[in-house]
């Protein structure tokens, strides 16, 4: 017996041992080679190595047998380079030799990305139109001016909410549908507040302005709706113009009337403009109308938060200013919960970690929203507490509404603007302990039902 004995790999003959047998005539050599390492070992180590980041994930060869398919790896190129009989011998080797690795997906983009510059108009938007009050004051601010204007922004900002449900539920079916449904409630809205606040203040000069409000918010809503808001914007530019150099010049009194009538002008021409691309498409086959049960929590709720922000500006008149302003930063935190709700979801691995970090989320929007309100509300000489109770409860119930849940934010705000109505009514409006109460007791009955409900995953799916 002779021949080389290095078997460590590496060693000077490939990990062969030789034995050379002696018989009485002739000689005859045996190689024995190592278990496991035959002559394309090697390659298909090499194999192994340029295609790891694709064979780690397979949790079986077969996927790895796809993957050599897409490889456009030959018969022959497996046989005579990879030493295998065919593909599937070869995917079993490779899936053997390399350790699985399960790397985590790439972040999806955030289906919830708010639309910033839109958000900030939106809540400009919403404090606009306040300017025209200021122009035109002085022509009804006397007898049941106010009350008549209040009574009809009530019914206008029920009717708009639940009107704006209703587009949206048709907007599912198709452009044409929502666009029917505004073009049929928008008109009815302002002649429902025309006739409430002309009942208030009778027939008369204030009568009119009681129309050109109700008329502006249903115009104003339907390029709300339909995502108009930089013709809104334009819309409001007579007033705005006027507004912004009143502290320094007298207008009179044609102007005071003539521009904020434009104003009212260019909104119902705009809607109407906005309108006709929806209502000149094709109807959507087989649409359904929903019950108009559906949008009367969102119309009750309008009502309720109409009620809460009034009775609060009757305090602090520059509160609702401050609220109404903040609308803009409210719709974009609804947006970021969403997102940040998402994100939670991939990360939280049970349903106990999920609602933990639900809650989180929850906490940190509420707090970036009602953050700001405090200089705000010190700035304008405003009592911070209640106003920051409102707008939690405000808020919580928006979020509640964008995730279906409709009859507990409304019940819940009914009850804290009856409460307030009657501390109103017996006349200790001036209560501040009495207001926060209610206040307070909407904002918690409201946060915990979305600790509830949105700590559910089933809720962001």
């Amino acid at each position: 017996m002779s021949g080389p004995l290095a078997l460590e790999p590496g060693g000077s003959t490939d990990d062969t041992l030789s034995l050379r047998l002696a018989d009485d005539d002739r000689e005859r050599t045996v190689a024995l080679r190592l278990p496991g390492r035959g002559p394309h070992e090697d390659a298909v180590d090499r194999l192994a190595a340029e295609l790891t980041d694709r064979i780690g994930p397979a949790v079986h060869p077969y996927e790895v047998a796809a993957v050599l398919e897409s490889e456009g790896l030959a018969a022959e190129v497996i046989r005579d380079t990879y030493g295998h009989p065919d593909l599937f011998s070869l995917a079993a080797a490779l899936h053997e030799r390399v350790p699985r690795s399960f790397p985590e997906p790439s972040r999806p983009a955030d289906p919830w990305r708010p639309d910033h510059v839109r958000c900030a108009l939106r809540g400009a938007l919403f404090a606009l139109p306040g300017l025209a009050h200021l122009l035109t004051g002085p022509l009804w601010a006397s007898g049941r001016g106010v009350a008549a204007l209040v009574v009809a922004g009530l019914v206008s900002w029920a009717w708009g909410q639940a009107l704006g449900h209703r587009a949206y539920l048709r907007l599912a079916s198709g452009p044409r549908e929502c666009g029917r449904t505004l073009l049929a409630g928008a008109p009815v809205g302002a002649v429902l507040a025309t006739a409430a606040g002309t009942a208030v203040a009778g027939v008369g000069p204030t009568a009119l302005f009681v129309a050109g409000q109700s008329v502006y918010l249903a115009g104003a809503g339907v390029l709300l709706v339909l995502g108009r808001e930089r013709l809104l914007l334009a819309a409001l530019a007579p007033v705005v113009a006027v507004a912004a150099v009143l502290p320094w010049w007298e207008p009179g009194t044609p102007a005071r009337v003539a521009l904020p009538l434009l104003s009212v002008v260019a909104t119902v021409a705009a809607a109407g403009r906005a309108l006709a691309g929806p209502l000149t498409t094709a109807p959507a086959p087989g649409a359904t109308r929903p019950r108009p049960a559906l949008s009367l929590p969102y119309g009750l709720f309008g009502l309720a938060a109409g009620v809460l922000v009034l009775v609060e500006g009757r305090r602090e008149p520059y509160a609702v200013v401050v609220l109404t302003v903040s609308m803009g930063l409210a719709e974009w935190l609804l947006y970021r919960y969403r997102g940040l709700s998402v994100a939670a979801l991939r990360a939280a691995a049970t349903p106990a970690a999920f609602r933990l970090r639900s809650a989180g989320v929850l906490g940190l929007c509420l707090l970036a929203y009602l953050a700001p309100l405090v200089p705000a509300a010190l700035l304008t000489g405003a009592e911070p507490v209640p106003l920051l109770l409102i707008a939690a409860a405000l808020w919580t119930a928006l979020l509640l509404q964008a995730f279906g849940v409709a009859w507990v934010p409304a019940s819940v705000c009914l009850a804290a603007a009856a409460s307030v109505g009657a501390v109103t009514l017996i006349g200790v409006e001036r209560d501040l302990l009495a207001l926060s109460l209610c206040y307070g007791a909407a904002a918690a009955a409201l946060g915990a039902w979305a600790l509830r409900t949105l700590g559910r995953p089933s809720a962001h799916a």
